[in-house]
């Protein structure tokens, strides 16, 4: 992924670091958030709401687009490992740190 920006996470749930490489639209929305008081306050790169809301948001998007399918965090994960990552020619050992598993 040439010309990419590249970051540094932490993912808190397993304690662990992984560099990752942005994709142009991934850059625009950390930098959107850059300055957000959650993020700022927090030290996180988006401020972060829990699932049970981000679950109703992607219920609203679902109604509001028509799409008849059940949106869920879980399944954006899904999407994202398989759509954004692997058709960009992320190997799958990354794809699974980027996710968080350990093994």
């Amino acid at each position: 992924m040439n010309g990419t920006r590249r970051i540094k996470i932490n993912r808190s749930k397993t304690d662990s670091r992984s560099t990752i490489s942005l994709l142009p639209a991934a850059e625009e929305i950390i930098l959107k958030y850059a300055d957000h008081p959650i993020t700022a306050q927090n030290g996180l790169l988006l401020p972060v709401i829990s699932n049970q809301r981000t679950n109703a948001y992607l219920k609203e998007i679902a109604d509001a687009c028509n799409i008849a399918k059940h949106l869920t965090f879980h399944l954006a994960r899904h999407t994202f490992a398989t759509t954004v990552t692997l058709d960009n020619g992320i190997p799958i050992e990354s794809i699974s740190k980027m996710l968080g598993h350990q093994s």
